[in-house]
């Protein structure tokens, strides 16, 4: 027989070996073509999620951006004493009670002389917001000397003039399909013709509270209702969660009770948010009596729902402090309270407090647990305290999107765009405090 058949001959072994590495280099080969695809596919997710979230933003920005903007006409103002005050009293009662919606009508029939019909006049007076008399109240309040002088005022116009002068309504449609009627438009060109109408930067919108009127409607009561529940919950959920943590990780036995309330903690955490509204309801308001759509119960709330984020998040921060630390402060003839308050609790501050903002910031962003108090309740005032009615920016959103009025719907957007300014600059704060005192072991 031919040595080639040999399985112990030198041409059988190198036959052997070139199949084998054959086979190797195709195995490597398809393990480089499946890793490329991989990547590939991941590399694809990336880009579709990061197009969709720029699709999005981008959405909200272009419905968003035009409400920080309100179009505005200016008026000369005549202040009458026989309207504001005819005895002459100068008193804040009198002031507060006078008509200056009157003096606001007499302007307009001042700048269109000919407009004499009732029904042409009430299209004329619905030019102007309703919120203007309010403006021109609150300046005679804070400054009696007006009264019997003629002052220039810019007053915001109804949502409808807003609308068609940023280009929601199209004007060539038939009037029986729009807001605006014929004579309305041509009054709007004749004011911007004489430079009376122009768009301004919407201070209202940061300053007010919410409105019926989209055009005085704000964001200011409904972010500090925000501030007030924040700020209840942080100061109960950052203390207790940090205590919590504490006590599992360094004091608590191990057995099955502790393995009981960490496997509850874990747990609440994956709890539908809208639960712990209906416990609060339950606990806080039918029980202890608390008042409703108050920041002190929305923050009670939040604190519930944000207690196992925090304790989960203080608690591996707590393990990321290496043992050696805790058998150095031991050894050196501390004990175990100053070791933990002395030495742990310093190193693991910054993951605590990451975990914190992270907690506030989803708190920030819930809405099914306050409406479940009854923070859905329509408040015009600015809460000065946690014990004032109040609302949150997530419902003002929710309670915006829901009305008919078109102005409302770049106000939602617009308010959406705070809200997720807030969002950022805390997520961004939690990498800070991060990135800044992180320490590797």
């Amino acid at each position: 027989m031919s040595n080639f058949s040999d399985p112990a001959s030198p041409a059988a072994a190198t036959a052997r070996s070139k199949r084998a590495t054959d086979l190797m280099r195709q195995g490597l080969a398809a393990r480089h073509r499946a890793e490329r695809r991989f990547r590939r596919y991941g590399l694809i997710a990336i880009v579709l999620g990061l197009t969709f979230v720029l699709f999005l933003l981008t959405s909200i920005s272009a419905t968003g951006l035009p409400a920080f903007q309100q179009t505005y006409v200016e008026l000369d103002i005549y202040f009458d004493p026989e309207e504001i005050d005819p005895e002459g009293t100068r008193l804040p009662k009198t002031l507060s009670r006078a008509n200056y919606a009157a003096l606001v009508r007499s302007t307009l029939r001042h700048y269109f002389p000919e407009v004499s019909e009732r029904r042409a006049l009430r299209e004329l007076y619905k030019m102007v917001s309703s919120g203007a008399g309010f403006e021109l109240r609150k300046k005679v309040m804070q400054n009696p000397e007006l009264i019997g002088t003629t002052e220039t005022i810019w007053v915001p116009t109804s949502d409808d003039v807003d609308m068609l002068v940023k280009g929601h309504i199209d004007r060539h449609l038939p009037e029986s399909e729009r807001r605006v009627s014929d004579q309305q438009i041509a009054w709007i060109d004749q004011l911007m013709a004489r430079g009376k109408l122009e768009k301004r930067f919407n201070t209202l919108f940061f300053v007010n509270g919410d409105s019926r009127q989209p055009e005085l409607a704000g964001i200011w009561g409904a972010v500090m209702g925000s501030v007030y529940t924040l700020l209840v919950t942080l100061s109960l959920a950052f203390p207790l969660g940090v205590g919590t943590a504490i006590y599992l990780e360094e004091f608590a036995p191990k057995n099955r009770w502790t393995d009981l309330v960490e496997v509850n903690i874990n747990n609440l955490a994956a709890v539908p948010s809208i639960v712990f509204g209906l416990l609060g309801l339950a606990v806080f308001i039918n029980f202890f009596g608390l008042p409703r759509s108050v920041p002190l119960v929305g923050g009670l709330v939040l604190t519930l729902m944000t207690l196992p984020t925090i304790i989960i998040a203080s608690r591996a921060a707590l393990k990321s402090v290496p043992p050696s630390i805790r058998e150095a402060a031991l050894g050196m003839g501390a004990s175990k309270m100053q070791m933990v308050a002395h030495h742990v609790l310093p190193l693991a501050m910054p993951g605590m407090l990451t975990g914190a903002i992270i907690g506030m910031a989803q708190a920030l962003g819930e809405t099914a647990p306050l409406l479940m108090i009854g923070m859905v309740a329509f408040i015009v005032d600015v809460p000065g305290g946690p014990l004032d009615p109040g609302t949150v920016l997530p419902v003002q959103i929710y309670l915006w999107a829901d009305s008919p009025e078109r102005a409302f719907v770049e106000k939602t957007a617009a308010a959406i765009m705070v809200l997720l300014g807030f969002l950022i600059m805390m997520n961004a704060l939690a990498v800070y405090l991060r990135k800044r005192f992180e320490r590797r072991w």
